[in-house]
């Protein structure tokens, strides 16, 4: 009996581990996209009004495509930390 309840505290203990990075991870990513498409887009855009970049300035250009494209590379990111992730709390599909 006594070692069931060992085994589920481990199990809770891995599990409280592996939540708390997948946590980790969203939020650094939403910190990232924000940061990209809040700031450079909007709050720091007129700082960055002066660096061209294909014909318009880099503010306009991250309002526009840069925050998605940071969002897209967010997405792949994601996905490839995750699988790392599952494979070292053994929780792999």
């Amino acid at each position: 009996m006594a070692d069931q309840n060992n085994n589920s505290a481990q199990a809770s203990e891995a599990d409280k581990a592996y939540w708390q990075a997948n946590v980790r991870l969203i939020i650094i990513s939403l910190v990232i996209w924000a940061l990209v498409s809040f700031g450079f887009g909007i709050l720091l855009r007129p700082m960055l009004s002066g660096i061209a970049v294909g014909g318009t300035d880099l503010g306009f250009w991250f309002a526009q495509q840069g925050s998605i494209l940071v969002f897209l590379g967010l997405i792949f990111f994601y996905a490839w930390r995750m699988n790392k992730l599952d494979r070292e709390f053994g929780v792999e599909e």
